[in-house]
């Protein structure tokens, strides 16, 4: 803490040792190595208090980042859910609406299409399926 030599400290022992006197000075000398011990004792705890205030200073600075993370994340969901709603909502409309054909498209009863030269419609009897193999038979 202080830059103090040895030769200072014998200079402060003499000086100490003339003013207060032989019998009062290991009482001095006790008392302030206490004085001593209780200062530094002060200053670390200041020391300790102020990094634990700055710490908590970052900790609030970090819940303060994550809450806007969270509530930007809860947003952004929020507003696809939304999207993703709509779109569903749009889709089931679409579903369910009337489908409007027109007249031309739709096939009436009275016109028939003709299969045979006489008009009628054929028996629709389903075709054989093809055998196996039929393929290279016509090449």
């Amino acid at each position: 803490m202080f830059d103090i030599g040895f030769t200072e400290i014998v200079v402060i022992a003499v000086v100490a040792l003339v003013v207060i006197g032989p019998e009062r000075l290991p009482k001095a000398a006790r008392t302030m190595g206490h004085l001593f011990g209780r200062l530094q004792r002060y200053v670390n705890d200041v020391k300790s208090d102020i990094n634990r205030e700055m710490e908590l200073d970052e900790l609030r600075k970090l819940q303060k980042q994550v809450q806007t993370a969270a509530s930007d994340l809860k947003s952004s969901v929020e507003s696809a859910g939304r999207d993703i709603e709509t779109d569903v909502r749009d889709v089931e409309r679409g579903f369910n609406a009337p489908v409007d054909t027109p007249e031309a498209a739709r096939p009436s009863d009275a016109t028939s299409l003709p299969n045979e030269p006489g008009g009628e419609l054929a028996d629709a009897t389903p075709a054989e399926p093809p055998r196996q193999g039929a393929l290279f038979d016509k090449i």
